[in-house]
C-alpha cells in the first residue's frame, strides 16, 4: 500500500465516528441516513465523515434508484492490517523471547533455592 493510502486510512481510522460508521457497514450498507441516525450530529457532519473514508478507500457509493447506499471497502483495511501485521510479529518475537528469559531466570532461582538448604 502507497504511503499516502495509508496515511489516509489511517487518518480515517482515527476518528470515533468513522469507527462506528465502519462497523455499522460491516453488517450491510446503509444509506446517509441510516448511518446518521445513532448519531447526534447533522446531516453534513455525517457526510464530512463519509468523504472522508470515501478517500481513504475505505467505503464505496452505490446507486439504488433514488438511494446512495454506502458499502464497506474491506480490500483498503486488509492492506492496513497487514501493514500491522509485521509489527505484531516483532511484538510477539520479543514477548516470547522475554517469556523465554523469565523461564530461565525462574529455572536458576529455583536451582539457588535448592543449594541453600
Amino acid at each position: 500500500m502507497a504511503s499516502r493510502q495509508l496515511d489516509a486510512v489511517f487518518a480515517a481510522l482515527a476518528d470515533s465516528t468513522r469507527r462506528a460508521i465502519l462497523a455499522r457497514l460491516a453488517s450491510g450498507d446503509a444509506s446517509v441516513n441510516e448511518l446518521a441516525a445513532p448519531f447526534a450530529m447533522s446531516q453534513p457532519a455525517i457526510s464530512k465523515h463519509l468523504k472522508v473514508l470515501e478517500r481513504a478507500g475505505l467505503i464505496s457509493r452505490g446507486r439504488d434508484a433514488q438511494r446512495r447506499p454506502r458499502r464497506l471497502e474491506a480490500r483498503r483495511l486488509a492492506e492496513a492490517n497487514r501493514w500491522l501485521e509485521r509489527y505484531r510479529q516483532f511484538w510477539e518475537g520479543n514477548f516470547q523471547r522475554l517469556d523465554s528469559l523469565l523461564e530461565e531466570m525462574k529455572t536458576k532461582e529455583k536451582k539457588r533455592g535448592r543449594k541453600k538448604r
